[in-house]
């Protein structure tokens, strides 16, 4: 799975595009998360968010991880998912990727991080959770600055994160640049391609069980609790193996 954040004063559908974007996020089902707090952008009327301000943050921080949790667990339960997350967020969105990222139950393949800083609260132990960052800034960037962009990278390497510093010719901005790199970053993630979204993430032990089970004339209720899936996820993955529409 691949969740997206998206930057002050934008939407969900912002980031959405951007993930879609990247060639090879054609492999992975792509999540797009909107912020908690909502407002009009003051020329179009727009309704855009924000993840947090100044105000409360430590509370807006412990609402922001929860909520995100339940829209990962939303989309899991409806679509059946891959094992590892990449998360990749522009700007205020990449504080929410790394605070996502290490705060996630789930495997954490990598988080790619455009024009926004490592959030100043995660400890070397919870950074240390992450296998691998793309970290992106544009030369003509004044909100991320080369300063804060080189602390950033020290930082990770010194937690022994993998990491790919990338510098663009841009502002402060998701530029196209960053396409072909960022598709790389996922094609590493998960070198050889799986045959659907779905089989990506069962284990060829897990789908000799649910086959069995099936053919055994279990219920779905029951395959379920003991593969650890949704009955709706089992029901797909027994279709997809087993060639029936039904």
């Amino acid at each position: 799975m691949l969740v997206g954040f998206h930057g002050y004063a934008e939407d969900a559908e912002a980031q959405l595009e951007r993930l879609r974007a990247i060639t090879e996020s054609r492999r992975w089902l792509c999540v797009s998360i909107q912020a908690l707090h909502p407002f009009y952008q003051r020329r179009t009327s727009r309704v855009v968010a924000s993840w947090m301000t100044r105000q409360d943050r430590e509370l807006a921080i412990t609402d922001n991880t929860m909520y995100v949790k339940s829209c990962i667990e939303a989309a899991a339960a409806e679509w059946p998912t891959m094992p590892n997350l990449v998360f990749a967020g522009f700007s205020q969105g990449v504080a929410m990727a790394f605070r996502a990222a290490v705060n996630t139950s789930w495997g954490v393949a990598g988080v790619i991080a455009v024009g926004g800083d490592v959030p100043p609260e995660l400890t070397p132990n919870e950074l240390k959770r992450l296998s691998a960052v793309l970290l992106a800034r544009g030369t003509s960037d004044d909100w991320y600055t080369k300063e804060q962009f080189d602390k950033d990278e020290q930082r990770l390497r010194h937690c022994s994160v993998r990491i790919h510093a990338l510098t663009l010719s841009a502002g402060h901005e998701w530029s196209g640049d960053l396409l072909v790199p960022a598709s790389q970053f996922l094609r590493e993630r998960y070198p050889s391609g799986p045959k659907s979204r779905a089989e990506y993430c069962w284990s060829h032990t897990d789908k000799s069980r649910l086959v069995k089970m099936v053919e055994d004339g279990r219920e779905y209720d029951e395959i379920a609790a003991q593969i650890g899936r949704t009955a709706a996820a089992c029901r797909a993955m027994y279709n997809l193996l087993t060639k029936r529409n039904v």
